[in-house]
């Protein structure tokens, strides 16, 4: 039997700091396509984090509507993209008896659980608990370990948390502007879905999201997760710098980091030189493009040595033989790779997304979550009709646990 329109429309939502962005794909018997897009500027978003309601509402609501007109369809579901420093990771390990000596989904059930008996504060919640490995008797490397015979069964997870009050805000934005959430997401999760491929996973790669507010890392090997964590830098610091030092307006800025910023000097011509608008005059100063990338190539050479330094947490940096993947608006930058070359010693190219549909204009970097988080609510509608929960997010039991907080907000 097909499936219905609604649960062929999936619709990801990208609440970020400085674009709010909703992508609509449609499933087909064969494939994903992006059949709408949407995207207004962000209000009442910092680093990653609800700062402001009202304001986030409304741009999610321009966004949504966009993309509405585009595909043609009514969005009423959506998944959404969740980031800032409040996200915190760890690797956990369960191990349980096997109870008929032979692995059933009650056993794998068990020793997830067992995995996630973590002393989580009470401020957190857990969005995520991805699995990297079942080991069966001391074997390891098993990647579906059920109708396999042992005594012993022993999992290897991710498990990603989020503070609760975020998680409750991206919520509430959501249902105020007339969406019900299906899922929430970490958001490199979700680029990783449209930009990486499955053998760099199995090689080892690192993914860098540079966004607005946050850096988003994570470190795949062996086809699964191994490190995940977000930097409290994004573009806007190197805007906010850009401001400045030049003097200029902060959306001045901005256009000048967009149509000129470099990542790298020495790749800037030394002779060119750029308009910059000054504050409260109608004269423009008019300096060297090379005094813009120098303002622009510290702040991203401080932001890689950072990730450098997450990389070498993962304890796989030596393993990692696919390198490194850019994507976000900060890998638009010009030199963006060339200097991540240099500062991870790997090699580094920008991940663009791959699906079909209107490709010219969400192919873009800066569109790769949004787009994951399309390709990911596809995969877990197929999980579902297929009945394997195991990776897929307990939104219902944060609903349970949010159950009185939510109410106040409903009624």
């Amino acid at each position: 039997m097909g499936k219905s329109v609604n649960e062929r429309i999936i619709t990801g939502l990208d609440v970020g700091t400085t674009k709010v962005c909703a992508i609509v794909g449609e499933l087909t018997d064969s494939s994903l396509k992006i059949i709408g897009f949407g995207m207004a500027p962000s209000r009442g978003i910092k680093k990653g984090v609800v700062i402001n309601i009202d304001e986030t509402v409304e741009s999610i609501k321009k966004a949504v509507h966009d993309a509405e007109v585009m595909a043609g369809v009514k969005i009423s579901n959506v998944h959404v993209g969740i980031a800032g420093g409040h996200i915190k990771s760890y690797n956990s390990t369960g191990v349980i008896a096997i109870k008929n000596k032979v692995v059933r989904e009650d056993d794998k059930r068990r020793v997830i659980d067992a995995a996630q008996a973590l002393n989580i504060p009470l401020d957190r919640e857990i969005i995520h608990v991805l699995t990297q490995e079942y080991i069966v008797d001391n074997q390891d490397g098993i990647k579906e370990p059920l109708g396999m015979s042992g005594i012993r069964l022993e999992v290897k997870v991710h498990i990603v948390t989020a503070a609760v009050t975020a998680v409750q805000n991206v919520i509430k934005c959501c249902t105020k502007a007339g969406l019900k959430v299906d899922d929430i997401v970490l958001e490199q999760l979700a680029s990783s879905e449209a930009v990486l491929t499955e053998d760099e996973k199995d090689l080892g790669v690192v993914l860098v999201d540079l966004g607005g507010g946050t850096t988003d890392i994570v470190v795949f090997k062996n086809g699964s997760i191994k490190h995940s964590s977000v930097v409290s830098l994004g573009g806007n610091n190197i805007t906010n710098d850009i401001a400045m030092v030049l003097r200029t307006a902060t959306n001045e800025a901005e256009n000048l980091k967009v149509k000129y910023g470099s990542a790298m000097t020495s790749l800037v011509d030394k002779a060119e030189t750029i308009d910059v608008p000054s504050i409260g005059t109608k004269r423009n100063k008019i300096i060297p493009r090379t005094t813009l990338s120098e303002i622009i190539e510290p702040r991203i050479e401080e932001i890689f040595t950072i990730v450098n330094r997450e990389i070498l947490k993962s304890e796989v940096r030596n393993l990692i033989a696919s390198g490194v993947v850019l994507t976000g608006g900060g890998a638009l930058l010009n030199g963006a790779a060339e200097l991540g070359e240099q500062v991870f010693e790997l090699p580094v190219r920008v991940g663009i997304s791959n699906v079909a549909g209107v490709v010219d204009l969400i192919s873009s970097p800066q569109f790769s979550t949004a787009v994951g988080l399309v390709i990911y609510g596809s995969k877990n509608i197929y999980k579902r009709t297929s009945g394997d929960n195991e990776q897929k997010w307990s939104f219902t039991g944060i609903i349970e646990r949010m159950k009185s907080f939510l109410k106040d907000w409903f009624e």
